[in-house]
């Protein structure tokens, strides 16, 4: 014997309140031909008679009216279930997490953000800050629902969306002797120097790698190596030595002379920036709304 579906409790208990097959089926949107089915279905395979058929209408027999309070209360638990199904759901769906890496968290993500609250002002978004191999990780053990990268190649295993493009500078304190050059650095000298850098697993750092290694030059060992995007920042400012950073990061401290700018001889230095999710998942809802919103990005805030 196999249990009975939920379809069919819910007829045998409305024939049980409305005293009529009819009545049931039009309650449920059935024709009565199909609900009468159904009954004899339910009555076969439980191996019960139910419900005795009259001319007046249809009531309960003993059997049925004992088989009709237990349906009562299975049908009390599915409806508990999906219930709390549904609420679950829209709590989910509601809930945003979002990894991204540090240079777009510091510096996009913020106005992206502000502008998915206007859309979506009763989501609840969860931001972890980390670095672009991390993000990649988060995605695909499913520890965030959208993730935003910096690497120069595209990561795999996970679904890719180009959002736009970023460009990176090698600065200097002013007072540093490249600042006084009057021609472009050779890269050669770039990768012989110590360098203020982000950890391993950075894009900023992977970016730079893998452009002095496409000119051939092997990068010495980091002067200083450290764990965000703002920490390099500020030790360049404060005469540390020089590094390589997004022009988000240094834009503002190039125009008012806190740094300066230095050229490099023949390095490519521009990086996508990218989204990433599950492989396979379609994003809905402040999901895709926040890709959508950051797609729009020029010139390092949400185009109008």
């Amino acid at each position: 014997m196999t249990a009975p579906d939920s379809e069919s409790l819910r007829l045998l208990v409305l024939v049980g309140e409305l005293g009529s097959i009819g009545a049931a089926a039009s309650e449920l949107r059935v024709s009565q031909p199909a609900a009468s089915k159904r009954l004899t279905s339910l009555e076969r395979r439980l191996g019960l008679e139910l419900v005795e058929r009259t001319r007046q209408g249809c009531t309960l027999t003993p059997a049925g009216v004992v088989v009709t309070d237990w349906a009562r209360q299975v049908l009390a638990h599915v409806d508990g279930l999906m219930n709390g199904v549904r609420a679950l759901r829209a709590q989910q769906q509601s809930r945003l997490r979002v990894a991204a890496s540090m240079t777009i968290a510091e510096y996009l993500a913020p106005g992206w953000i502000s502008e998915l609250r206007r859309a979506f002002p009763e989501s609840h978004l969860e931001l972890d800050v980390t670095n672009s191999a991390t993000v990649v990780e988060a995605i695909r053990h499913g520890r965030a629902d959208l993730g935003f990268v910096e690497t120069p190649i595209a990561p795999e295993g996970v679904s890719v969306r180009h959002v736009t493009r970023d460009r990176m500078v090698l600065v200097v304190p002013p007072d540093h002797p490249w600042a006084r050059l009057r021609r472009p650095l050779d890269p050669t000298e770039l990768a012989a120097t110590p360098l203020i850098v982000r950890e391993r697993g950075s894009g900023t750092r992977e970016t730079l790698y893998r452009a002095l290694a496409d000119l051939g030059a092997d990068p010495v060992a980091p002067l200083l190596e450290l764990h965000s995007t703002t920490a390099v920042r500020n030790s360049v400012v404060a005469g540390a030595g020089p590094s390589v950073l997004s022009i988000l990061a240094v834009g503002t401290d190039l125009a008012e002379r806190r740094v300066t700018e230095v050229d490099v001889d023949g390095i490519d230095l521009r990086r996508p920036l990218r989204a990433v999710w599950r492989s396979g998942l379609q994003l809905t809802g402040p999901a895709a709304a926040l890709l959508a919103t950051a797609m729009r990005t020029r010139d390092g805030r949400p185009a109008r």
